[in-house]
């Protein structure tokens, strides 16, 4: 049986998940292995199994919700793998590259296309086009990691497929489009602040403008094509929002929509079974799979033990502002775990005795805090891939990050008290 105190077995649980992530052991494991410790230290044992269970219990709204979750990250990490599989995401950016002449364009949506692929560390995927390209304007190797990081992830706050945002919405009890809507102003500001400062003071060469000028652009179509399973995707996420409210609050528009996606994917690209059956080889696709469940096995577990009781007493002595509580939080989790989701599920059980409930306004405070700080943390895996990749430190690349985290964190509270 738990006999630690809950704060003591909290301080526990979470060295061993920062130990976890350090060791860069899976973030699906490190979310579930987390949730069993601090159970195991603060829980009756019995009490264990059901919470275990009643995370996916399908008779119960939370858990069905879970449900759809869990099966709808595991349909977006198909779709991503199936993109790579089959060539299409490769056509996609290629003929994109074609169609634009302008580099500094090219280079703020590549990465941001790349981006709608949501694997771990998929900077590196980018990486290499946006090298070629940022030869163009000349751009230092610090700089190069900086737009390839950046960009990358102008696209999550507003991209209804993110995994992130739908276990905000899922765990807050509120809707993707209702969040969206609240981060499009920083969104915003991500992309003007990634182009000002990743090319300030840069021009393309006359050699290379010529180049450009004279070459056709045969690639539109290829382009739409390529992009078509996508789109179909997000139009069908909206539309099942928009039309069946209660689908979307059981998490089953998500779902559906990333079939459609699927099912077109598979229609442009004709893939043999042999390519249809490496994703499903692949570790990866189960391992942020296991860490939809873990985050709510996470929060689950905080809520039986009450976490939240020790962080209501500050709120009701009226020492602390609740904006510190949905700001720094998040940031800090998110910063510290090196995972937006991790950041998420743990801020949104912290948060839950402190306020009564979660409004579109509460909830995307927490993702884009959480987000912001997962982004600028040095294990974030696309941080490090793309450091790597282009040789220069991560020091380096902060001196352009920190500015861009800072402009677009200020855009987030600001638009929390304007609206």
């Amino acid at each position: 049986m738990g006999t630690l105190d809950p704060t003591i077995a909290i301080m526990v649980s979470f060295c061993f998940l920062g130990v976890m992530l350090y060791k860069r052991v899976n973030l699906g494991i490190t979310l579930n292995a987390t949730a069993l410790l601090l159970a195991l230290l603060s829980l009756p044992w019995a009490q264990i199994p059901l919470i275990i269970y009643g995370t996916v219990d399908y008779t119960t709204s939370d858990g069905l919700l879970a449900i759809s979750v869990v099966l709808a990250t595991f349909g977006i990490m198909l779709l991503s793998q199936l993109y790579k599989e089959t060539g299409e995401i490769t056509r996609l950016s290629e003929s994109l590259s074609r169609i634009v002449k302008n580099p500094k364009i090219v280079l703020s949506v590549l990465p941001a296309i790349i981006g709608f692929l949501p694997v771990a560390g998929g900077a590196l995927i980018s990486a290499p086009l946006v090298d070629a390209e940022a030869d163009k304007l000349k751009l230092k190797q610090e700089k190069k990691a900086y737009v390839n990081l950046w960009f990358r992830h102008t696209i999550f706050p507003v991209y209804p497929l993110s995994q992130v945002l739908i276990i905000t919405a899922a765990l807050t009890a509120t809707t993707v489009p209702m969040i969206i809507l609240r981060q499009i102003p920083a969104a915003i500001v991500m992309i003007v602040i990634g182009y000002s400062i990743g090319f300030w003071k840069t021009s393309q060469n006359a050699k290379e403008k010529a180049k450009t000028k004279s070459e056709k652009n045969p690639d539109l179509e290829v382009f739409f094509v390529s992009f078509s399973p996508i789109l179909a995707t997000i139009i069908a996420a909206i539309g099942l929002e928009l039309v069946g409210f209660e689908l979307a609050k059981q998490g089953f528009d998500v779902l559906i929509a990333t079939i459609i996606g699927i099912i077109v994917l598979i229609a442009i690209a004709k893939p043999n079974l042999k390519i249809l059956a490496i994703p499903l080889r692949n570790k990866g696709i189960y391992g942020v799979t296991l860490a939809a469940y873990g985050a709510f096995f996470l929060r689950n577990t905080m809520s039986a033990m009450g976490i939240s009781q020790i962080f209501q007493a500050l709120r009701t002595n009226g020492n602390v502002d609740i904006i510190l509580f949905l700001t720094l939080i998040p940031a800090i989790l998110g910063f510290l775990t090196g995972s937006a989701s991790g950041g998420v599920a743990i801020s949104v059980s912290i948060l839950a005795g402190i306020l009564s409930s979660f409004s579109p306004k509460t909830a995307a405070m927490v993702y884009i805090s959480a987000y912001l700080g997962y982004v600028i943390a040095p294990t974030h895996l696309c941080f490090t891939f793309t450091a790597d990749y282009f040789k220069c430190s991560i020091g380096k690349v902060y001196k352009y990050v920190i500015p861009s985290f800072l402009a677009t964190f200020a855009t987030a509270v600001l638009v929390y008290f304007l609206f």
